[in-house]
């Protein structure tokens, strides 16, 4: 963004730009229903009912257009206090506004339109004085699907997605971008790799994962339970489904009961497959008493969970209906709370730096606070709530991380430190959540004997190191754009005779590779060497090894990457030598 703007004015600017975009679809269909338009992070967009008239991605370009043309005569908005009476006959025929009409004065607020050449809108203002001079820089994007209000009870709309600057380079950098996005998305690359599929018999937002893209799980599952064992991790497994009281004395029912699944009637108990592990990891922990000697226990499980996500809000693997969460709860005294989150976030950021990301860079830091005035929300304990958020922020300022402060982001039982990333697409995630936890160990009661051989109860930390593999494996797609490091990548190797004069020596080849656990495909057909290459570099593979005479007589092979035409002729022995040490290292 030119430096000369503000964020602020980049909203005034896009929000602006909604009203142009409905000023224009009303030109053309004047039938049609403006609903609500805001400025976004990116851009804006604006909701429309159609009714009947028909409008795809082709009508983009007519409506663009339009814009292009009235924005010529539009001079500063106007700004207009009127009653209710006057607002909702201006509106008379469009239920959608004269709703939101009734809202705002039951709110007490002030109704106001604003009016910009012969388009007037429903408003609380925010727009750019000089439309006709500065909003000339935008693009219509997409269409979509959107329930009004968000609610899947009510009628879809129409979205029309667009984006706006203060400059053309700005915009071509920023459509450049989306270009680029657009070839490294997951949901892409993810099909042309064949790494996982959806299928709507199976049902919405469970991914399927075939044999390539469930290697790339397992390795990662490797990863984190042998690097959290090494940190004095024990790792457990717990079932999928538990009795819905267990989350009833949690109090995960009533605050998350519309993300989960509805209960299952067996002989008359009612069970709920999981939507978290807390109360399964806490019901572990009191299996039997434990000692102060015993703390820090660090619970950990790779564990499937399960979460009802609205079907609209579902996005390839980064939104799903079933994950897998790199989990943990760590019982400990309150003395050793802020190492505990100390060690938690050395792990994050190791395991972030192996798939070559940087905190700062790629990652960022929210201190995600409560509300000490909704007792609804959040669990009333004034002094808890100050102790665990200045524990959390201390953290954070002692390791000298950048970090910003959420208001009433935490979760009911507790501040935490979520951990930022962006996708492809600009959007910013939750990556990992480092969680402190007050209320857990007073409903599930849970208990150690200090060294004076009383009776305490420990504080939790929940965390994630890597966060959903679901998400995260999205993130990596995304960010290698399908070219894994040889540790992660599906298929390592491919062996490529020349002809099939060559396939005895290949076999050789592939069986020894296969004995020495390298992931090695053989391509047998009876292609030309150029369309072999072609392919396994559409693939993606990291290496190539070209078989032929000469390899034969010297037993060798020629490595050629995926990146370069180069070949190297090495010894089969030196090639294994260099791949393992590459696995082993997890070199990017």
């Amino acid at each position: 963004m030119n430096e000369q703007h503000s964020q602020e004015e980049l909203e005034k600017l896009r929000h602006s730009a909604a009203h142009l975009l409905a000023a224009a679809v009303m030109e053309l269909y004047p039938e049609a229903k403006p609903t609500i338009g805001p400025a976004t992070d990116e851009g804006f967009y604006y909701d429309f009912d159609f009714g009947s008239a028909p409008i795809n991605e082709d009508s983009l370009v007519e409506i663009e257009k339009k814009m292009r043309f009235l924005v010529k005569n539009w001079g500063a908005f106007e700004r207009q206090e009127v009653s209710a009476e006057v607002a909702l006959q201006n509106y008379r025929y469009n239920s959608y506004k004269t709703e939101l009409i009734d809202e705002i004065v039951q709110s007490g607020e002030v109704l106001t339109l604003y009016k910009s050449g012969n388009f007037v809108d429903l408003c609380r203002g925010g727009h750019i004085e000089k439309p006709s001079v500065n909003l000339k820089y935008f693009k219509l994007l997409s269409l979509a699907g959107a329930y009004w209000r968000g609610s899947e009870r009510n009628k879809m709309l129409t979205r029309i997605y667009g984006t706006a600057f203060f400059s053309q380079q700005e915009l071509d950098e920023y459509l450049k971008m989306k270009a680029e996005a657009k070839e490294r998305d997951h949901r892409k690359l993810g099909k042309e790799l064949g790494l996982f599929v959806f299928s709507d018999t199976v049902g919405k937002g469970l991914p399927l994962w075939t044999a390539k893209g469930a290697t790339i799980r397992r390795e990662l599952e490797r990863f984190v339970v042998d690097e959290e064992i090494k940190r004095g991790y024990q790792h457990v497994y717990t079932p999928d489904i538990a009795n819905l009281d267990l989350y009833k004395k949690s109090g995960h029912y009533p605050y998350y009961k519309e993300s989960m699944y509805a209960p299952i009637q067996i002989e008359e108990e009612e069970y709920m497959l999981r939507p978290m592990t807390c109360p399964h990891h806490f019901e572990l922990y009191n299996a039997h008493p434990h000692s102060y000697k015993e703390l820090p226990m660090r619970i950990a499980e790779l564990a499937k969970l399960y979460r009802f996500e609205k079907s609209g809000e579902l996005t390839g693997l980064i939104r799903v209906r079933s994950f897998c969460l790199a989990d943990s709860h760590i019982v400990c005294m309150k003395s050793q709370a802020k190492s505990e989150i100390n060690g938690v976030l050395d792990l994050i950021e190791y395991m972030a730096q192996t798939f070559g990301l940087q905190p700062g860079v790629d990652l960022s830091y929210r201190l995600s606070l409560g509300d000490r005035a909704d007792d609804k929300k959040y669990f009333k304990d004034d002094a808890s709530w100050d102790f665990a958020e200045d524990a959390l922020r201390q953290v954070l300022q002692e390791r000298g991380s950048k970090f910003v402060e959420a208001e009433k982001e935490a979760a009911f039982y507790g501040p935490k430190i979520d951990v930022q990333m962006r996708n492809v697409n600009g959007k910013e995630d939750t990556a990992f959540t480092v969680q402190y936890d007050f209320v857990m160990p007073q409903r599930f009661d849970l208990q150690y004997v200090n060294e004076n051989g009383a009776v305490e109860q420990p504080v939790v930390i929940h965390r994630s190191s890597i966060g959903a593999i679901e998400r995260t494996i999205a993130f990596l797609i995304e960010t290698f754009s399908g070219k894994f490091p040889v540790w992660l990548a599906p298929v390592q190797v491919k062996i490529l005779p020349i002809s099939d004069k060559y396939l005895d020596y290949a076999q050789e080849v592939y069986s020894q590779l296969l004995r020495e656990n390298i992931r090695v495909e053989l391509d047998n057909r009876s292609e030309r060497l150029q369309a072999k290459i072609r392919d396994a570099q559409m693939e993606k593979v990291p290496y190539m090894l070209v078989v032929g005479e000469q390899e034969v007589a010297d037993k060798t092979v020629a490595v050629r990457s995926r990146d370069t035409k180069e070949q190297n002729v090495v010894s089969i022995t030196d090639f294994l030598a260099n791949i393992k040490s590459e696995i082993q290292e997890r070199k990017l």
